[in-house]
């Protein structure tokens, strides 16, 4: 009997979610499902248990796949309380960071640029924009409709009066209505991704000082993770997550941090939006880690996203299209998770227009699976660069640069 193929017993995993301000115990909650659901199509045994580490939020896995058993403790870096602090503003400051961001986007040519890209994440970007002014536009009119119904009735016999109080009445009605869309927003998202947009470009392209700061806290989380004796330590870095993970690990090499005899260092970043920061006039930070990490021999990058998900930058190399690829290039490999291809018809056509469930795929069950498989990826046998040794890239992968900006830091 062949010995079955293992370099992983023992693992760290990292998840850095995307602007979400929900508790990470829907990232367990998650993984506890839809491994499950993997693990009955694909014939594995997959299983989740308390924490055993110290630090933040997670859980430990065991799995036996393909006859080999291996062990892995997830952690969730969070920073939903820096996303729900971000998303405290009032209706009026929602509409003035509307005002802020489309004038940063719009301005600087990087919207534009973008559009060269993928239409289907600048239509998200676009659809905050259209919905609230659309939110406006009805609360204006039943204000209206309330002015001209009482402007009509009482102006006969009390003129000016009634135009004074037919004005309140439209203020009254323009709060209220603005106030009970904001209430649905659960079903909109029109505030949500109005805050996810505006929290990128509020310096242009640079972190905020907060972000920065857990960003450190985060590097020093890994860093300590890479001296503990497993055999592979994996950052997976999903939506604007992604973007934070090549910061962090740009720093955490540069700052000679990752030992030579230590643990595989592995990034796995999924269903990614670098291009709305890196395209941004003051993305210099990013744009330099982009290049410096895409060169390095300390870890492997593997980049995954679907045309199927209007909300990523599907098959977009982001170093490419970023425009600061150096010629030692060695990351991402990019390729897709083909969802129309790794989920079953009946499948594709229940998920198709759920366009943020789509979002978070990567993270679940297929029912058609692949070489992609999350959960094989994160509790398997099998590292990052072995499970993906020799895999070329999707042909279809745009790798030329868009970005108008390409000037990085000092």
């Amino acid at each position: 009997m062949d010995k079955p193929r293992q370099d992983v017993r023992t693992r760290r995993v990292f998840y850095i979610p995307g602007y979400d301000p929900i508790h990470p115990r829907r990232y367990r909650e998650l993984y506890r499902k839809e491994g499950a659901a993997q693990a009955e199509i694909s014939g594995y045994s997959i299983a989740l248990k308390p924490k055993k580490t110290k630090g933040p939020y997670g859980w430990r896995v065991t799995a036996a796949m393909d006859g080999a058993v291996s062990a892995a403790d997830v952690q969730v870096l969070v920073w939903s309380d820096i996303v729900r602090d971000s998303m405290s503003n009032s209706i009026p400051a929602t509409y003035w960071q509307l005002a802020r961001t489309a004038w940063t986007y719009i301005a600087s040519g990087a919207l534009r640029r973008l559009m060269l890209l993928r239409k289907g994440p600048v239509i998200a970007a676009l659809y905050p924009v259209g919905m609230l002014l659309l939110q406006l536009l009805l609360a204006l009119v039943v204000g209206w409709a309330g002015y001209a119904v009482v402007t009509a009735l009482l102006s006969p016999w009390i003129g000016i009066v009634a135009t004074g109080l037919g004005l309140a009445l439209w203020a009254a009605a323009v709060v209220l209505v603005l106030r009970w869309v904001k209430g649905k927003d659960g079903k909109f998202f029109a505030y949500y991704l109005m805050h996810d947009y505006a929290y990128s470009a509020q310096h242009g392209g640079a972190n905020p000082p907060e972000l920065e700061a857990r960003m450190a806290e985060f590097t020093d989380t890994i860093a300590a993770a890479l001296r503990t004796p497993v055999d592979e330590v994996l950052i997976v870095g999903h939506s604007s997550g992604a973007h934070l993970a090549v910061s962090i690990l740009a720093d955490l090499i540069r700052q000679g941090r990752v030992p030579a005899n230590g643990p595989k260092l592995a990034f796995l970043s999924l269903g990614q939006v670098v291009p709305m920061v890196s395209f941004l006039p003051k993305a210099t930070r990013l744009r330099a880690d982009l290049r410096y990490l895409s060169a390095r021999d300390e870890l492997t990058w593997v980049d995954v996203t679907a045309p199927g998900d209007g909300c990523a930058f599907a098959l977009c190399d982001p170093v490419a299209v970023s425009g600061v690829a150096p010629a030692d290039k060695r990351w991402p490999l990019v390729f897709s998770a083909a969802f129309t291809q790794t989920l079953s018809e009946a499948r594709w056509k229940e998920l198709r227009w759920k366009f943020f469930r789509l979002h978070f795929q990567y993270l679940c069950a297929f029912d058609l699976v692949r070489d992609y498989d999350y959960f094989r990826i994160t509790a398997g046998p099998l590292s990052l660069a072995s499970r993906y040794a020799g895999r070329k890239p999707s042909n279809s992968r745009i790798d030329i640069p868009v970005s108008k900006f390409t000037s990085i830091a000092a």
